[in-house]
């Protein structure tokens, strides 16, 4: 089984129990904050993810981080599934999809948005109205430069790409040319 199939199945378990006790906000702060603990720690990541390393000793560790955390029971129930069953290392996967799941229940989209430069608060609340008409959804706006566009902005809405870089605008006006 893929490891986004595995992501997206522990993922839409977690939302149905935290949207049913009003927690799917705080669990999945808590869990992003145990990713980053992980991600930055690599002996912790190694420890969780090595198969050498006895379940029992896994779960000491887990259990003395989960009371040095203090995380809510639904987190810490979780993270102990996820490593009773051997995926605790999958937990940025699953943190992905959950926010996904997440905000697909709530009826959010995210978008991605790529400048040259960047982008001024004015002109984001501008794109974010705009982007909501198109799609008649609410946006959750990311932003991000790359310099190679030298203008204009490119949006992403999962697999849709709406270009408007003048770096697209110069080699469509090429292919134009040429043909």
């Amino acid at each position: 089984m893929s490891s986004q199939t595995v992501a997206r199945r522990y993922a839409s378990a977690l939302a149905d129990v935290t949207i049913a006790r009003a927690e799917a906000a705080e669990v999945q702060a808590e869990l992003e904050a145990w990713e980053q603990m992980m991600l930055t720690n690599a002996s912790l990541l190694e420890a969780f993810s090595n198969p050498t390393v006895a379940y029992e000793q896994k779960g000491k560790v887990l259990n003395e981080l989960i009371s040095r955390t203090r995380v809510r029971p639904t987190t810490a129930n979780f993270l102990r599934l996820l490593l009773k069953n051997q995926r605790l290392a999958e937990l940025p996967a699953v943190n992905a999809k959950l926010a996904q799941v997440l905000d697909e229940r709530a009826g959010v989209i995210s978008a991605q948005v790529t400048s040259a430069r960047p982008v001024s608060d004015a002109t984001k609340v501008s794109l974010e109205e705009k982007l909501g008409k198109l799609t008649g959804r609410k946006v959750r706006l990311t932003f991000g430069t790359d310099e190679s566009l030298l203008g204009g902005i490119v949006t992403r809405i999962g697999s849709t790409i709406y270009d408007g870089s003048v770096r697209d605008q110069l080699r469509r006006l090429g292919e134009e040319l040429a043909g």
